[in-house]
């Protein structure tokens, strides 16, 4: 897991080949004017989600990972808090969705906790439990860019 500013994603383009091309969409595309719904960059290598979460508690939200893509999360109007675990530490008899490339775990709990606000990114690997979208506010605004692992 990587917490960062988004103005620092370009120190971190040694870590997959793509994420350069995400910095190349941010410096060329306002994320926050962009319609809701997915943008593809480079095909389903490559794309954003720009999506309205429901804020939830930390009790409602559900941790995930995913095999196949990194996740590069992005709040663009309010804080946004993610529950954190390691993989090794999750359950290993919970059933994976391969067409939508993801593992919920029902009342599971992060092992720590971070925050995020509007010009600061979470970036989840596979090897990344990560519970998005608690909040304090009842909706949070949102870019998802998933990256091909």
């Amino acid at each position: 897991m990587v917490l960062d500013t988004i103005e620092n994603l370009k120190y971190y383009v040694g870590m997959n080949p793509l994420f350069a091309d995400v910095v190349k969409f941010i410096e060329e595309n306002d994320l926050a004017s962009l319609e809701p719904g997915k943008h593809f960059i480079k095909d389903k290598d490559l794309f954003v989600n720009i999506t309205t979460a429901k804020g939830k508690t930390p009790d409602e939200a559900v941790m995930e990972t995913h095999k196949n893509m990194i996740d590069i999360q992005i709040p663009l109007d309010e804080e946004e808090t993610f529950g954190y675990i390691p993989l090794e530490d999750l359950p290993d008899d919970i059933p994976y969705n391969e067409e939508k490339d993801i593992t919920k775990y029902p009342n599971q709990p992060g092992s720590s906790y971070v925050t995020c606000r509007p010009g600061m990114m979470a970036i989840f690997f596979p090897q990344d439990g990560h519970a998005p979208c608690i909040a304090m506010t009842p909706e949070i605004k949102k870019a998802i860019f998933k990256v091909k692992a």
